[in-house]
């Protein structure tokens, strides 16, 4: 007797197979939605920029300068945010501060000095404007012939043209008896004696020269006397700091601990122009981390590898009891090789308001 086929384990694996395809379908449909959402939702993130609050307490700090606030932006690498930057101008608002901070990586390539002259076209032209140039900067002091018998580069002319001061010195703002340097993180660090030294042998072998000078000769010559001028200026400078007066100091890329310990540790209690009165470390270089996961951070950054504790990327922490603020920044930085532009990444300005009173 022939044994008819189970009508019913066919009807299973059909009900199975059914299934599988439906699933499948249902994959391929989904997919590609899902990829266009995260696209669009990358670009409403990555492109909205962000104005961030941050209220910082400083123990010491003067009754006048209660509510100082700091403008910090850093690495815009020349992007534009709209028409004249009219996402970044949408993100200030009314918002009313004491000084800009810039720490670097500002210009886009090749130098191009556009679009940060339109971000500062939309700041209170009396508001003071300090930068310090980052990696992708370069210098701003030229060294070589140029367009101009300036010392400076042309990028630099242009943007203290419309009222940025490029900060190689320390400079001191003033609020009735609050006083409060803006000081480059390097010239804590600085043997001025020996550098002078250094200058002086090359501007007399240039002098020494039988020879007719070229250009670039002309050039470099401009430059050591500047900064023989510049140390002269800084010994007399590190006179004036007072035990009360605040320290905010600038560097574009982030400080380490061990960094910052050791320069506290090189130099005596008496020295008030120093790491160890410093206030605030204002710093920026990592762009957030370029490339981030909600909820879990930057993926990848090329100095510190993957998954890096945000805290060595941006926002607040401490070294050596020295708040150091990294900025998230504005653009997309090219060293990023494999990662270009922001994912998942709000471009940010920041705003911080110093305070004796206790914060959150």
């Amino acid at each position: 007797m022939r044994r008819e086929r189970n009508q019913y384990i066919f009807a299973s694996e059909l009900t199975k197979r059914n299934r599988s395809h439906r699933f499948r379908n249902a994959v391929l449909i989904l997919l590609p939605i899902l990829i266009v959402s995260l696209y669009v939702l990358n670009i409403t993130v990555s492109r909205r920029v962000k104005l961030e609050e941050l209220k910082l307490t400083v123990l010491n700090l003067p009754d006048d300068l209660e509510n100082f606030s700091i403008l910090h932006l850093s690495d815009l690498h020349g992007a534009r945010f709209g028409d004249e930057q009219k996402a970044i101008e949408t993100a200030l608002g009314t918002t009313r501060y004491s000084c800009v901070v810039m720490t670097g990586d500002m210009l886009g390539e090749d130098g191009d000095v556009q679009p940060l002259l339109e971000l500062v076209a939309l700041m209170p032209k009396d508001t003071p404007k300090f930068l310090i140039p980052g990696d992708t900067d370069g210098p701003a002091v030229e060294t070589g012939a140029h367009s101009s018998l300036s010392v400076y580069t042309d990028w630099a002319e242009q943007l203290m043209t419309a009222g940025i001061q490029i900060l190689d010195r320390p400079v001191l703002i003033t609020r009735e008896k609050g006083r409060i340097w803006f000081v480059p993180e390097d010239l804590y660090a600085l043997d001025l004696e020996q550098m002078s030294s250094v200058f002086r042998k090359q501007l007399d072998e240039l002098n020494g020269r039988n020879n007719a000078l070229t250009a670039d000769d002309a050039a470099h010559m401009r430059a050591m006397e500047y900064e023989l001028e510049r140390i002269e200026e800084l010994k007399e400078l590190k006179k004036e700091f007072l035990p009360t007066d605040i320290q905010v100091v600038l560097t574009h890329t982030p400080l380490s601990e061990e960094y910052v310990s050791d320069l506290v540790s090189w130099t005596e209690k008496e020295d008030l122009f120093s790491m160890r009165y410093a206030s605030l470390i204002l710093a920026g270089h990592y762009n957030g981390g370029q490339w981030r996961l909600p909820f879990a951070g930057a993926i990848y950054v090329p100095e510190l590898g993957w998954f890096p504790d945000d805290k060595q990327v941006q926002g607040l922490s401490y070294l050596d009891g020295i708040p150091q603020y990294i900025s998230p920044g504005l653009g997309s930085d090219p060293h990023y090789e494999h990662q270009p532009g922001r994912i998942f990444n709000t471009p940010v300005l920041t705003r911080i308001v110093l305070t004796r009173k206790a914060t959150k």
